[in-house]
């Protein structure tokens, strides 16, 4: 059978967006925000470097079921789509055979989105434990610098900063304490943020709205 016939074209979607995101991830244009609402929050404040645990709750417990919260979104989503085309197209080349015709592709499109979840869930926790977990080192934390955040508390000020909401590469989030990059300014909750700088657990920004630039969390 073939790949690109319309009975797998599901499958063909999903293997040209897997290679796709890899390919930009490669090349250093992958900075998606994977983020919307999952919530992978990792508390890197100055007064705690924890995983935050009261994330947890019916939608900790969904996530940790799925696996979501073993690797990074962009790991889990990338094996999710793998496993989604190998499995659709088994479960099409299998009904050719036993009746001599594929499935409807939206019928093998359910069967492959019902089976990958569990089997994505299954295969990345032990992918997990072999990944680095290091989640708050120096260089995670460096590696926030340029991103676009959101303060949640407070206002952020000269020698006051306030906790902000930013997402790394992969879309999780984490809390940090950010000071306003320049002393005068002051930046309030709700408003959205772009780090340039860090010394030592403080990150200092530029309100997005002063300098114009495009807000995007």
């Amino acid at each position: 059978m073939s790949l690109f016939a319309d009975y797998n074209l599901p499958f063909a979607i999903a293997l040209g967006v897997m290679l796709l995101l890899g390919a930009l991830q490669v090349i250093g244009l992958g900075d998606f925000d994977f983020g919307g609402d999952v919530d992978f929050d990792i508390d890197v404040d100055a007064d705690a470097h924890i995983a935050d645990p009261t994330s947890a709750g019916l939608g900790g417990a969904l996530t940790t079921l799925l696996g979501l919260g073993k690797v990074p979104f962009f790991v889990w989503l990338m094996v999710f789509l793998f496993l989604f085309a190998l499995i659709g197209m088994s479960v099409q080349d299998f009904a050719g055979e036993l009746t001599g015709s594929p499935l409807y592709s939206w019928l093998a499109a359910l069967i492959a989105g019902g089976t990958s979840i569990p089997v994505t869930a299954t295969l990345v926790r032990p992918l997990g434990r072999i990944m680095p977990q290091d989640e708050t080192s120096a260089v995670r934390l460096d590696s926030l610098v340029g991103k676009r955040g959101m303060v949640t508390d407070g206002k952020a000020k000269k020698g006051s900063p306030a906790r902000t909401k930013v997402r790394d590469r992969f879309g999780m989030a984490h809390y940090v304490m950010v000071e306003p990059h320049e002393d005068a300014s002051v930046i309030p909750a709700g408003d959205q943020v772009l780090l340039v700088r860090r010394e030592g657990q403080t990150f200092f920004g530029v309100p997005l709205a002063d300098r114009k630039l495009s807000s995007v969390e």
